[in-house]
């Protein structure tokens, strides 16, 4: 059987582009939907509302970490076996990769549903009867569909492993544009608030996922394909090794959403939490272009490494260095220029949400500079098996260098020290993400 021709060939700029643009377009479909459900719960219920899905955001965050590290752990284990030439291998781990994500998703949806009310009360969100009742309603809804929501993840980057990227496309316009039309009736005509904007999310995700479901099991003829599976817990925790960078990621960005939530509920109050939630849906609008371009060309890392191809690895890494510079600069330049403008969709100019996040944009948007590289930087030694690095290049970016900040500068600088939180935590994780990339280049010859 012929691997599919897009992840096999020689690639230039132009190819690693047309590979990573389906992937790339899943990205920026997915934030404006993302943003377009913010904004309808911003402007059609209130900005308590906007704050109590941002104080479910850690939870939210942990069900995407575990989708994450397993989708993009197993997609780089399974494209090296592809690679390999080891087909039936690479099919039995894939199935095997999607059962124990539905079976997580299970759960999660059990002990969620248990244990939701002291777990957002250790949020924040029992500061405000309101927001509590808000948050509350919208955990339950999203909980119940958890095994939906981790499987529909991972189809997003097993569709690019599977050579399907352009299909990963299409079942994601399918179920961002429910969710879009889903909100309108639900919040607006049937004026349902919170819980209808849940319910909008929660079927635009179920679609997707039992749509990636039905492709897996009836698409004979494609190179990945739900089969018979052997049970191999050491391909499972190798999966999880090596997506662990990822994990982290969501794990440290649901760390630090609630510290920062905590602490402008502490400088502010809850136009403060709603703040920090439009410029978290900004960054979303802004940065799917580094995020959509590494995932969708980390299956072609991870078999040019498993054909020992170092050519190739060097041209990719060369071109993919070319391109996270370029469109760094340019999402920058278009966070300055558009920012203010995305932030009206959400809170009407004049307002004090709008105020405090216009503000602090300016600060935020510095860290576009940074932040194209060290994702890039770090899925790259996912693509490349070593998500012990993968996730020492995360675990410092998300987390560790933002707590830092978040510690200090905030009690020096004011609401401005938790602005300033953000970039500088980029601006250190660049000089690491530089460090590991020269200090392993001889290892995987891809310099």
């Amino acid at each position: 059987m012929n691997i599919a021709s897009g992840i096999k060939k020689e690639h230039t700029m132009k190819s690693l582009l047309a590979y990573a643009a389906p992937t790339i377009s899943v990205m920026i479909f997915i934030s404006i939907y993302t943003m377009i459900d913010g904004i309808f719960v911003a402007r059609y219920v209130n900005s308590t509302a906007l704050a109590a899905v941002n104080i479910f955001m850690p939870v939210y965050g942990l069900i995407f970490a575990i989708a994450l590290i397993l989708g993009t752990g197993g997609s780089a284990l399974i494209a090296k076996k592809m690679g390999e030439n080891k087909y039936e291998e690479a099919r039995s781990n894939f199935t095997f990769i999607v059962i124990c994500g539905a079976a997580l998703g299970l759960f999660i949806m059990t002990t969620g549903l248990l244990f939701i009310q002291p777990v957002l009360e250790l949020f924040g969100a029992g500061t405000n009867p309101q927001l509590f009742d808000y948050t509350l309603t919208y955990a339950k809804i999203i909980l119940w569909i958890s095994p939906f929501l981790i499987v529909q993840v991972m189809f997003e980057t097993l569709f690019v492993t599977a050579g399907k990227p352009k299909l990963s496309l299409i079942i994601t316009i399918i179920g961002g544009s429910t969710n879009i039309i889903l909100d309108y009736l639900f919040i607006v005509v049937m004026n349902m608030g919170i819980e209808g904007a849940a319910l909008a999310t929660a079927i635009g995700m179920v679609i997707p996922a039992v749509l990636g479901i039905l492709y897996f099991f009836v698409a004979r003829k494609n190179i990945l394909y739900f089969t018979k599976f052997k049970v191999e817990w050491d391909i499972l925790l190798r999966s999880c090794i090596n997506g662990s960078s990822e994990m982290v990621t969501n794990l440290s960005s649901s760390v630090v959403t609630m510290a920062l939530n905590v602490l402008m509920l502490k400088f502010i109050g809850v136009d403060g939490v709603a703040a920090v939630t439009i410029m978290l849906y900004v960054m979303f609008v802004l940065t799917p272009f580094f995020m959509g371009y590494s995932v969708g060309i980390a299956p072609i890392i991870s078999y040019n490494y498993g054909s020992q191809n170092t050519g190739q690895l060097k041209t990719i890494f060369k071109n993919s260095m070319i391109f996270i510079s370029a469109s760094s600069m340019i999402v920058f330049i278009f966070s300055l220029l558009l920012g203010p403008y995305i932030i009206q969709f959400m809170s009407g100019e004049g307002s004090e949400v709008y105020e405090i996040a216009k503000n602090g944009f300016w600060i935020f948007s510095i860290s576009f500079l940074f932040m194209g590289f060290n994702i890039f930087t770090s899925m790259l030694f996912t693509a490349l098996s070593n998500g012990k690095i993968s996730a020492i290049i995360s675990l410092l970016r998300t987390l560790v260098f933002v707590l830092i900040a978040l510690l200090t500068l905030p009690f020096i600088f004011g609401v401005n020290g938790i602005w300033i939180a953000i970039p500088l935590a980029e601006f250190l994780s660049i000089i690491v993400c530089a460090f590991f990339i020269f200090r392993k280049r001889k290892v995987y010859q891809y310099i």
